[in-house]
């Protein structure tokens, strides 16, 4: 075969696994490549990133200076770093997500999390709940294990777990696995209530299902009291599988999350992880051991809950100011996210369209239908409101408010 030859090959004609044609990708992560490619001025809500200034930057690099060495390069043990175990159960201990080191393995990020979950639980054809809308990648995850998803609804106070026996008694099946994100949701801002966090847990063990608990954002209370976590309603439960991550707290890059599991399944996980990587980043597990241990995560958190707030705050007063009765919005106590409906005359816009107008008018946002497997949510946008400054916000609103004038001319023409 020539070289001509290979070059017209179609993707068809290659020895594909059944799988790739579940691989979906990500709409939120392509935003990154995409606004890279930009060159005029963007306001950005999409990605779910700590702001730059959020990122505490120097004293990362005083513990680099302090910590890394020879040592720091080299392979490290698949489940974590003795010191990053140690420093991080012991913060735990005082929060509302108490562990123990023999429950934790440290990954790359939450994804990997959401990953080595979907490896060990899900088979082809095995029926996951996931929560509409939803954190995309993570239902994507489930997709590339051939993963048969069932949406179901959202309120103020969550996933409505009441309505999930008659959804799953309607599919003639039971679901394999429950995908869940109860605090502060993505994209929604909900946090799912004490009383429908026991109640899943009931119908869990009903099912036989392993709940995949997704919590970026738990420390990221800024408002309320905390609700205790899935392990803390129900210690040592082997069908919660607790997904967490530094990306939200600390800085993405890192690329260091972990996951909290029954002792009895943490070897299974090792070895997952071992046919994926090998090890976490070790120079950045070091950096995280000792940013913990020197107390810094503490007043860290103490710093972004406040920036947060004020940012939420700031972020919906612009949305009042600008957008006023054309669409209602959501209203988290915590996490990086608000979720906005188009009302009124405004209903009748496509946010997939409106996603383009905004990038010509310099904002960037995630359109609802890339936050639901079955491309629901057209008339609903997700904004992060973790990323820009008041004044950066104010203006992003008011490029908004322009971009839904545009499309709004175009409806009525």
């Amino acid at each position: 075969m020539t070289a001509e030859d290979l070059a017209i090959l179609s993707p068809e004609a290659l020895p594909l696994a059944a799988r790739a044609g579940h691989l979906v990708g990500s709409v939120i992560d392509s935003s990154t490549s995409l606004l890279a490619s930009m060159k005029h001025d963007i306001v950005r809500f999409a990605m779910g990133s700590p702001a730059d200034e959020a990122v505490p930057i120097a004293e990362l690099r005083e513990i680099a200076d302090a910590v890394l060495s020879p040592g720091s390069m080299t392979y490290g043990a698949t489940e974590g770093e003795p010191e990053l175990l140690e420093s991080l159960v012991g913060y735990l201990s005082g929060t509302a997500d108490p562990t123990a080191a023999d429950r934790v393995t440290i990954t790359a990020g939450g994804m990997q999390g959401l990953d080595l979950a979907c490896k060990i639980f899900i088979d082809p054809g095995d029926l996951v709940i996931v929560e509409s809308p939803t954190y995309t990648n993570g239902s994507a995850t489930a997709l590339s294990y051939g993963a048969q998803l069932l949406e179901a609804p959202l309120d103020e106070n969550g996933l409505i777990v009441e309505a999930l026996p008659e959804l799953v008694a309607a599919t003639g099946r039971t679901p394999k696995a429950i995908y869940t994100i109860p605090n502060f949701q993505n994209p929604s801002g909900a946090t799912l209530s004490l009383e429908r966090r026991k109640l899943l847990l009931e119908l869990a063990h009903r099912w036989n299902a392993v709940i995949i608990d997704d919590d970026p954002y738990g420390l990221l209370r800024f408002e309320g009291l905390d609700i205790p976590s899935f392990q803390a309603l129900s210690p040592g439960d082997p069908l919660v599988f607790s997904v967490r991550t530094f990306s939200k707290i600390l800085a993405p890059g890192l690329r260091v999350g972990w996951v909290d599991t029954d002792p009895s399944l943490r070897q299974l996980v090792i070895n997952a992880k071992q046919a994926m990587d090998t090890c976490t980043n070790v120079p950045a597990q070091h950096l995280v051991a000792e940013f913990i241990r020197r107390g810094r995560l503490d007043s860290h958190l103490a710093g972004l809950r406040t920036q947060y707030r004020d940012r939420k705050q700031a972020m919906q007063a612009s949305i009042r100011r600008h957008l006023g009765d054309l669409v209602t919005t959501t209203d988290p106590e915590g996490g990086f996210f608000l979720w906005l409906t188009l009302r009124g005359d405004a209903a009748q816009i496509s946010t997939r369209r409106l996603f383009e107008t905004g990038l010509a008018e310099g904002v960037a946002f995630i359109p609802g239908p890339a936050l639901s497997a079955e491309g629901r949510f057209d008339d609903a946008l997700r904004l992060c409101f973790a990323t820009s400054t008041p004044e950066r916000t104010d203006e992003g609103i008011r490029r908004l408010r322009r971009a839904i004038d545009v499309e709004l001319g175009s409806v009525a023409g």
